[in-house]
C-alpha cells in the first residue's frame, strides 16, 4: 500500500475520540488518575496486540511500555512522552477534564503537555496495524510518569533496558523539529549586609538594594562556553523569588531597620557545550563584583536539588541525523513545506525526557509534538489539525525509520 492511500487510512474521528478518552483521566503526577492512564494504555496497546507492560518506577506509580516486535532488519524508533500533567488553574471556561471537541480545538488540561503527543503516536502505529502493514523495525512506545519530577519515568524505563536506534520524544513543539534545548537547575543566593536603624542607614550594607543591583543582572546573563551562537542563544537566567528581611529568618516585623539578609531563588538555562559547574563559576564572578560594589556584602550560591531528583540535562542531536532527516521530509510531505528545525523558541528553553536518552544512552533523537502554543493556561488546548498531522507525520517516520517488511 502507498504512503498516500496509508495517510487517507488514519481515522480522524477515533483518533479526537482516543485523545478525549486519555484527556478525561485526572492524571496528576502520583495520583491514582496517572495509574488508571497508564492502565488505560497499557490495555489499549494489548488490544492491538502489541506488547505492553505496567512498569514499576516508584511506590504505586508506573509506566506503560508497549513494543511492536518488527520481522527484523530495520532500525528500532521508540516514542517517548509523560502522562502526568499540570494542575489545573482557575479561569477555565470548559471542564478540564471533559475532553471537549469543537471545530477548531481541543480542550483539556494536559491535552497540549502533552497527551496529544502521547496519542498521536499511538493513532499513527494503530492506523499502519488496521492496514496491515508490517514493519522491519520495533515500534517501542513508552508513556511515562513523573516528567514534571525530572523525568523519574523515562529514567526508571532506561535503567530496565528500555531502548532503540532512534527516538522522538513529543512534547509540545507546535510540529517544529527541535534538535537542541537546554539543561535546567534552580539555584539560591544569599546576600549578607549589615543592618542599622534607618536613621543611621548610610552605616548599613542593605541587602534589598543589593538584590535590587542584582535581579536584572542575572537576569540578562549569558554563560561562559557556549561552543557556537546557537548554544548561546539558549543561556538563560530568570529569578523567580526574591524574599528580605532581618536575619536567617527575614523576619518583617521591624521595618524602620535596614534588611540585612535577602534570599534569591531563581532557574538558569544552559546548552549542551556549558554545565551547571560552569554556570555556578559564572554566578560566582557576578557575585564577587556585586560585593565590590557594596562594601561589607558576603554573598552564596550553590544550586538547589530537593529530594534526589534527576537532573532537566541539555539535549542535542545533528540536524544532519537520521532521525532528523525523516521527520523533515514527513513534515514537507504532509505539509508541503519545510519544517522549522533546530533551536526552536520558546520549546528549546524547556527541559525534555530526550536529554536522558540522549545523555545515558548516546541515542539520537528528536523532539516534535503537537501543541505548545496554547500550553500551560487555562483552556489549554491543540488546534485540531495539528493533533491529525502529527499523527501522519509519525506514520511517515515510522515507515521511514522501521522500513515496511
Amino acid at each position: 500500500m502507498d504512503k498516500q492511500s496509508l495517510l487517507a487510512r488514519i481515522d480522524e474521528k477515533a483518533s479526537l475520540d482516543f485523545l478525549a478518552r486519555m484527556v478525561r483521566f485526572k492524571s496528576y503526577s502520583d495520583t491514582e488518575g496517572e495509574r488508571q492512564l497508564a492502565e488505560h494504555l497499557t490495555a489499549e496497546m494489548a488490544a492491538l496486540g502489541i506488547e505492553s507492560e505496567l512498569q514499576p518506577v516508584e511506590g504505586t506509580r508506573v509506566n506503560a511500555i508497549g513494543r511492536l516486535r518488527g520481522s527484523g532488519g530495520g532500525k528500532s524508533l521508540l516514542f517517548n512522552g509523560h502522562i502526568d500533567t499540570n494542575p489545573a488553574t482557575e479561569g477555565w471556561t470548559v471542564d478540564p477534564w471533559g475532553g471537549l471537541v469543537d471545530d477548531k480545538f481541543i480542550y483539556g488540561i494536559g491535552v497540549s503537555n502533552m497527551k496529544a503527543g502521547d496519542a498521536a503516536s499511538f493513532c499513527a502505529v494503530k492506523t499502519l496495524l488496521d492496514a496491515g502493514v508490517r514493519l522491519r523495525g520495533d515500534v517501542v512506545l513508552t508513556y511515562v510518569i513523573g516528567e514534571l519530577q525530572g523525568g523519574i519515568g523515562t529514567v526508571a524505563a532506561i535503567e530496565r533496558g528500555v531502548r532503540a536506534d532512534y527516538f522522538v520524544n513529543s512534547e509540545p513543539t507546535d510540529l517544529q523539529a527541535m534538535t537542541l534545548h537546554v539543561g535546567a537547575f534552580n539555584f539560591v543566593i544569599e546576600l549578607t549586609g549589615s543592618t542599622r536603624h534607618l536613621s543611621k542607614r548610610e552605616e548599613a550594607v542593605d541587602a534589598i538594594l543589593a538584590a535590587c543591583d542584582l535581579v536584572p543582572r542575572i537576569d540578562a546573563m549569558t554563560w561562559s562556553g557556549a561552543a557556537s551562537e546557537e548554544h548561546r542563544a539558549i543561556n538563560r537566567a530568570h529569578v523567580g523569588v526574591l524574599k528580605a528581611g532581618l536575619g536567617r529568618e527575614l523576619l518583617e516585623w521591624r521595618p524602620p531597620q535596614v534588611a540585612d539578609v535577602a534570599r534569591i531563588r531563581g532557574s538558569a538555562r544552559y546548552a549542551p557545550s556549558q554545565s551547571e559547574a560552569s554556570v555556578l563559576a559564572d554566578l560566582r564572578r557576578e557575585l564577587d563584583a556585586l560585593e565590590a560594589r557594596f562594601p561589607g556584602l558576603k554573598t552564596t550560591v550553590e544550586a538547589e536539588h530537593k529530594g534526589g531528583r534527576p537532573s532537566m540535562l541539555p539535549f542535542e542531536v545533528d540536524r544532519d541525523s537520521r532521525i532528523v532527516r525523516a521527520v523533515n521530509a514527513a513534515y514537507q510531505a504532509v505539509r508541503g513545506e519545510p519544517q522549522p528545525t533546530g533551536a526552536v523558541k520558546p520549546p528549546a528553553y524547556y527541559g525534555t525526557d530526550a536529554a536522558h536518552f540522549y545523555q545515558r544512552l548516546g541515542m539520537e533523537g528528536v523532539v516534535c509534538g503537537p501543541g505548545g502554543r496554547y500550553n500551560t493556561m487555562p483552556d489549554e488546548r491543540v488546534d485540531i489539525p495539528d493533533y491529525l498531522d502529527m499523527i501522519r507525520i509519525y506514520l511517515l517516520t515510522i515507515l521511514e525509520i522501521c522500513e515496511p517488511a
